[in-house]
């Protein structure tokens, strides 16, 4: 991974500002959603893309009862 030398201090309430240049490379708008996760001795930041709560497919998803599912498995359930 490419260093990009900008550095950010984390506030008081744990929080960092996300460079302006990085969120416009990223395609991260105000209020869109970032999944956070570690990896190894790495915090990781994406872009949030909701999958499929069964087969994890990020294709033609609805949202049923709080659960996300792709239109394949909406129709193995119907077809079951």
């Amino acid at each position: 991974m490419k260093s990009t030398g900008i550095i950010r201090n984390i506030d008081e309430l744990g929080r960092i500002v996300v460079p302006k240049e990085i969120r416009k490379k990223m395609g991260i708008d105000k209020n869109d959603p970032v999944e956070i996760y570690v990896d190894g001795d790495k915090i990781i930041l994406t872009k949030y893309h909701p999958a499929c709560y069964f087969c994890g497919s990020t294709e033609l998803i609805s949202d049923f009862k709080g659960k996300i599912i792709c239109r394949d498995c909406i129709d193995t359930i119907k077809n079951s």
